[in-house]
């Protein structure tokens, strides 16, 4: 009994000793603007700025014009955008694959698409695919 005494006193004793070494946690309050930033999610006027930046490009104007837009009715819709509307459109800028209206890359999905289907035996186009069923 001495013995196990003696010894969880010393285990008690280590136990205090390193509680000396624990630092408590700070609370504080957090914005949601410091939250967003530290995430780096933009705010509505940033997103509406960023989208006015990308009409004011020089190959986007010309992109434009060759389709029959004008960019100052283009410039007057963006600033109508409500801001779930230019966080869409901001998004969907900087998401957009570059070439996204790449006839080729449709071609290839469709080719791809009906030979899957011609595999699975829904469709018999190509003659060099042997259905699986």
């Amino acid at each position: 009994m001495k013995t196990s005494t003696r010894w969880m006193t010393r285990v008690i004793a280590v136990c205090l000793s390193f509680a000396g070494f624990m630092s408590s946690a700070q609370a504080t309050l957090v914005s949601t603007e410091q939250v967003a930033a530290s995430e780096g999610v933009s705010g509505a006027a940033e997103q509406r700025a960023h989208v006015e930046a990308m009409l004011a490009r020089a190959d986007v104007a010309a992109a434009l014009q060759e389709r029959g837009i004008d960019l100052d009715q283009a410039k007057a819709r963006v600033a109508a955008l409500t801001d779930a509307e230019v966080a869409h459109v901001a998004h969907t800028l900087d998401t957009a694959p570059a070439g996204a209206g790449d006839v080729l890359g449709v071609i290839v999905f469709i080719f791809v698409l009906l030979l899957i289907t011609d595999i699975l035996g829904f469709t018999k186009i190509f003659p060099f695919t042997r259905s699986i069923r």
